[in-house]
């Protein structure tokens, strides 16, 4: 069965950016009935702490030295959820943006997964390739800031560009970015902003 793998990344249910995943999955599983969703939801997954011996391991991996007892057990979890992802043919990222970037619990997703062997390589000579198919992947980012119209005041975007980059290092370059925001301030702006953002997303739903 082909599977949408829905990466979830606000705290809170009721999120604008959990909203905002709510259109876009509504109309996905209208326009794709027989497809999978798998949410992985971070904030409940259970994730290791990149320290210790996953750390050990992932430069074991790139010395080609064999993995200690412990380096082996660490590194299966990085494995088990590097897995989970390659195995998506479609995904959605669904995330707030917090102090100008992505919540500490994506990053450290992201520390876990992005392995050597698991997600891309190194060849002295050649550098670094990613090992990970391209698939279509949709991120929606909630900010409290309008980073759409540039009416951002200064502030700068540091989620949309660490994510693409991420992304596109593991081989992942087909992404497409639907921000919603400003989601503070005046409520007319940020009617319009969800208003603009949802007509996207159900919009997208339906060829994504």
């Amino acid at each position: 069965m082909a599977k949408l793998l829905h990466l979830s990344c606000s705290p809170r249910a009721e999120s604008e950016s959990n909203a905002g995943a709510r259109v876009f999955l509504d109309g996905f599983r209208q326009a794709r009935p027989d497809w999978d969703v798998d949410v992985v939801d971070i904030w409940r997954e259970r994730m290791p702490e990149f320290t210790g011996p996953i750390v050990d391991a992932k430069y074991a991996r790139m010395k080609a030295q064999a993995f200690t007892e412990a380096q082996r057990e660490s590194f299966a979890e990085a494995e088990r959820m590097a897995l989970r992802f390659s195995l998506a043919d479609r995904v959605l990222i669904s995330t707030p943006m917090w102090n100008f970037g992505i919540p500490y619990k994506l990053k450290q997703w992201f520390d876990i997964i992005v392995q050597p062997g698991l997600t891309f390589r190194f060849d002295p000579s050649l550098g670094y390739s990613p090992l990970l198919k391209d698939r279509p992947t949709l991120v929606i980012i909630a900010s409290g800031s309008d980073f759409a119209t540039g009416m951002n005041r200064g502030r700068s975007d540091m989620a949309t560009p660490y994510l693409r980059e991420i992304l596109r290092f593991i081989g992942i370059s087909d992404v497409r970015f639907v921000p919603i925001g400003p989601t503070t301030g005046p409520q007319q702006p940020i009617d319009s902003a969800r208003e603009r953002a949802y007509q996207r997303l159900a919009a997208m739903a339906a060829t994504f």
